[in-house]
């Protein structure tokens, strides 16, 4: 009776350490959207980089989580995370209602304010509505950005792409007057020779309506305890001073924003 009793009592450890070690070994996919510099983007071998990934990269390591990267086209991107591809989205996505329907966010990781460039020759002088009227804006679609500038630039001509790369051709191309966007994509892109073309006419004070409180990691809804888990990551890297090095490495300023 006592072997017995030992050999099942050794079974239930030898169970628990088993699932104790799956624990240990799980792997967290996350969904980016690779075309969105310089917080996410692909090489030319198709690996995910940029300020999103190292973040997430960081977060995982602080999970103690193995995490693997899947790119995802950003007009799909909430319904491949609501279809299993990946567990969570970290892809620079501004935390509404809207999205909060969908899905569950976790506090923000960075907040930083749109804005508007146009060519250098450009005669817009200002990022109101009256300084934009009879203009053409290239935006993203499915983006706060694009919201924003279809509800404020009422007499403009709105004009909406898949991605920030195709909106930047435009620009420099004559196809469109202005664009809006993130002030850091911006301000990254014509540092490039590609955005040489234009400058920066502005930046536009955020419409928390609209723009929301700032970029959030974005799960299935229900996923309370992964929401969590972020939650407490992102607390510990900006305290441990991994978030600083990650956010010098892009920026030159802090783009975590206030402490909202």
């Amino acid at each position: 009776m006592r072997t017995a009793l030992r050999i099942a009592l050794a079974a239930s450890a030898a169970l628990l350490t088993l699932g104790v070690a799956q624990a240990q070994e799980k792997t967290l996919r996350i969904g980016s959207e690779g075309a969105y510099p310089p917080f996410n983007n692909l090489t030319a071998d198709g690996q995910l980089v940029g300020f999103d990934i190292d973040i997430a990269k960081a977060l995982c390591d602080e999970m103690k989580v193995t995490c693997t990267f899947v790119a995802q086209d950003w007009d799909g991107i909430i319904p491949a995370l609501q279809a299993g591809k990946f567990d969570a989205i970290v892809a620079s996505m501004s935390i509404t209602p809207e999205r909060a329907e969908k899905v569950d966010f976790t506090n923000k990781y960075y907040n930083t304010p749109p804005a508007i460039a146009a060519p250098k020759d450009s005669d817009i002088k200002g990022v109101t509505k009256e300084d934009l009227a009879s203009k053409t804006i290239g935006v993203q679609a499915s983006t706060t950005h694009f919201n924003y500038s279809t509800k404020t630039y009422a007499d403009s001509t709105i004009k909406p792409y898949p991605t920030a790369q195709e909106y930047q051709l435009d620009l420099a191309n004559g196809r469109v007057d202005a664009v809006n966007d993130d002030i850091t994509v911006i301000e990254g892109w014509l540092a490039t020779p590609d955005g040489a073309c234009c400058k920066l006419i502005g930046a536009i004070t955020p419409d928390i309506e609209i723009h929301g409180p700032g970029a959030g990691i974005a799960v299935r809804k229900g996923d309370t305890a992964l929401v969590n888990q972020f939650n407490k990551a992102i607390d510990a890297i900006r305290a441990n001073g991994k978030y600083k090095e990650i956010n010098d490495k892009y920026f030159k300023y802090d783009v975590y924003g206030g402490e909202s």
